[in-house]
């Protein structure tokens, strides 16, 4: 299995690369098809809260063979390690560079899910000229220092005296209509298995509020959006309003975890992003 050491930290990845002799784009999917000896596209996947990487299933399963697709399990969850301290954004992020720097990646696109897309937020506002652009994916934005403040509370209450029945009532908000009963099934032990130490995240003053710091970023910024999340799509358009290159689109009939419930709509505007967002793309005519 592939483990990086990273900030003293292991953390698990994946490395999805297409193979230096096959082109990145097919006829099917463009009208000018993109020679085999130029740079591919690179994303680097960051999951939500408590999750892993498999969240990106669906992603790498149909994007692969077109870019090359970095996932990671991030300090405390899945197969990375637990470790009692270093679980703040902060941390996540100086992992997040460090670990392009380990896997030598041209900047990437970092595409990053809830809480992942807060850690992508805060790397390509740091570190830009390491960065190609951002997909959030229902990023939280500002939200939990607003209208989740009171459900934050109660949660990190819930965590702490009954986590399992706690997870069992919070994720199957996370899901829409779409999602099946084996996939909420499959999150809430994935969220069980992370570390209990990633609840530090929660804790009061611990989120960024992005609305103070987006008129800065530099790279683009694609805003996705389930028009049935908990979390109001209005958060993810005004920050695509407040961000210089940023843009937002509305997914219909889905909630916080589109990549999984529409994955093949999701996969159509990532394909578009990373083409678009790529460093070659600047080169092109």
């Amino acid at each position: 299995m592939p483990y990086a050491q990273i900030n003293g930290t292991e953390l698990y990845y994946e490395d999805h690369r297409t193979p230096p002799a096959t082109s990145i784009s097919s006829p099917a999917h463009t009208d000018s098809p993109t020679p085999a000896n130029s740079p591919v596209p690179t994303a680097l996947f960051l999951h939500g809260w408590g999750t892993s990487a498999h969240a990106w299933d669906a992603q790498t399963a149909g994007l692969a063979p077109d870019f090359r697709l970095v996932t990671v399990d991030w300090r405390g969850c899945g197969r990375s390690a637990h470790p009692a301290t270093g679980n703040t954004v902060a941390a996540n992020v100086a992992d997040i560079l460090a670990l392009i720097d380990a896997l030598s990646l041209d900047r990437p696109v970092l595409v990053g899910s809830s809480m992942g897309a807060t850690f992508a937020l805060e790397a390509a506002l740091q570190a830009p000229d390491r960065i190609a652009g951002v997909v959030s994916v229902d990023g939280s934005g500002y939200w939990p220092l607003e209208g989740m403040a009171d459900q934050l509370a109660e949660l990190r209450t819930g965590l702490a005296t009954d986590r399992a029945a706690t997870l069992a009532a919070w994720v199957p908000t996370w899901f829409g209509p779409a999602a099946s009963p084996e996939l909420i099934d499959g999150t809430i032990r994935l969220t069980l298995a992370s570390g209990t130490h990633i609840d530090a995240l929660f804790a009061e003053g611990a989120l960024p509020d992005p609305r103070h710091t987006l008129g800065g970023l530099t790279v683009p910024a694609l805003f996705l959006h389930g028009d049935l999340d908990h979390i109001p799509a209005e958060v993810s358009r005004t920050l695509a309003d407040l961000a210089p290159q940023g843009e937002f689109h509305l997914l219909e009939n889905t909630g916080h975890m589109p990549h999984q419930e529409r994955p093949a709509q999701v996969n159509a505007l990532l394909r578009t992003a990373l083409r678009q967002m790529s460093p070659r793309a600047a080169l092109q005519p």
